[in-house]
């Protein structure tokens, strides 16, 4: 195997270890929400708009991603929330909160 062979596999083999892992899941009952893992970071983006709600959550010591940059579409874009996102067999519970006021949605994973 020749050099350049050898360094085409470890960049493939590179890429292959960091490529995205995405989900779809089901907001409000119609809205469709693409839930990919990219760098290790968590994003969970509106398929309609492209509108991004968990920027770049890390994931926790107990299983759950968190994070501050959070956004509610329902919100102006500028505010900005402490989320966290957790994930059960069935789907995902995300809740955000500024100021002390909180709010949460359950979204079902689509089949």
């Amino acid at each position: 195997m020749t050099g350049r062979t050898l360094s085409g596999l470890v960049a493939i083999a590179a890429m292959t270890a960091t490529a995205a892992t995405a989900d779809i899941y089901i907001r409000n009952g119609e809205e469709q929400v693409e839930v990919s893992e990219r760098g290790g970071l968590l994003y969970c983006t509106r398929l309609s708009d492209g509108y991004e709600m968990c920027n770049g959550m890390k994931k926790a010591d107990d299983g759950s991603w968190r994070g501050k940059k959070m956004k509610h579409p329902d919100m102006p874009r500028w505010m900005s929330f402490n989320g966290t996102v957790t994930f059960s067999e069935r789907g995902l519970r995300i809740k955000g909160c500024t100021l002390g006021i909180c709010d949460s949605e359950t979204w079902s994973r689509q089949n």
